[in-house]
């Protein structure tokens, strides 16, 4: 009998977009039974951590303290062009930064942070979904954002400062990984293949069936309009979440390679 798997990722239209055939069922999942659990990435972070899911989204930057009890999976990542952080601030202010919100301490975006502006060493981590009020009500001088937070931060009286994907890009010329899918080292080697596989067929459906998750999405998204939701599917599901490919594994080599250099 096989068994239920724990299964964590992020309430984010990229994720409930491209698992929603594995986690409802239109899709055969080889008689593997999944337990969906939503959290915040650096929730899901600080879980990987501590070791308790079997398969979990997980901001890349964060693989190398966790490769000895995960496997990165070659599906379900988040990555590629023209998608990456915007380090943000309050419309017209042009004096020092030197606060800025974050997603978390092991996000990507911190990371990201570190390597292009490693000066600013004042960061205060905050849900994602919050950073862009905190800057506008001047609890920070600016604010790293992620998912939704790219498309509406204007609406916060905010101007874009940095955008961290597009330096990654101008330096390595590789997309920027965002976040990857990770899988306990503990599962049989075949279960790990399967749910590997699985994800990728997920997408794939996804992909030929784009509003068959629509109100999955919309029950967990933060931003509803379809506008914003259809702008945050199409930046971050693209053929390397169906897998990463050898540009995609190079990709998440380079950025550990240069988050080590960061850290030195």
């Amino acid at each position: 009998m096989n068994p239920t798997l724990r299964l964590r990722i992020s309430p984010c239209p990229n994720d409930t977009f491209a698992f929603d055939a594995l986690i409802n069922g239109r899709i055969d999942t080889e008689g593997l039974r999944f337990e969906v659990e939503f959290a915040d990435i650096e929730e899901l972070n600080t879980a990987l951590l501590e070791g308790s899911p079997h398969i979990s989204k997980i901001s890349t930057a964060l693989l190398p303290l966790v490769d000895d009890r995960y496997e990165l999976l070659d599906s379900g990542s988040a990555l590629g062009r023209g998608n990456g952080q915007l380090l943000v601030r309050r419309r017209g202010d042009d004096s020092p930064i030197r606060t800025v919100a974050i997603p978390g301490v092991h996000t990507t975006a911190n990371a990201m942070l570190s390597l292009f502006f490693p000066q600013i060493t004042d960061r205060r981590p905050m849900l994602f979904s919050e950073i862009a009020q905190a800057v506008e009500n001047g609890l920070c001088d600016a604010g790293v954002l992620i998912h939704e937070g790219r498309f509406v931060y204007e609406r916060h009286n905010l101007q874009l400062t940095a955008d961290l994907g597009a330096l990654w890009e101008e330096r390595t010329g590789l997309p920027l990984p965002l976040g990857a899918i990770v899988a306990d080292r503990r599962l049989p080697h075949a279960t790990r293949r399967t749910v590997e596989r699985l994800i990728a067929r997920s997408v794939e459906y996804a992909f030929a069936h784009p509003h068959a998750s629509r109100d999955f999405v919309k029950a967990h998204a933060r931003e509803l309009e379809d506008d914003v939701i259809d702008k945050h599917i199409a930046l971050f599901v693209n053929e390397y979440t169906i897998s990463l490919g050898s540009e995609g594994r190079r990709a998440v080599e380079n950025l550990i390679k240069g988050i080590g250099r960061s850290r030195d």
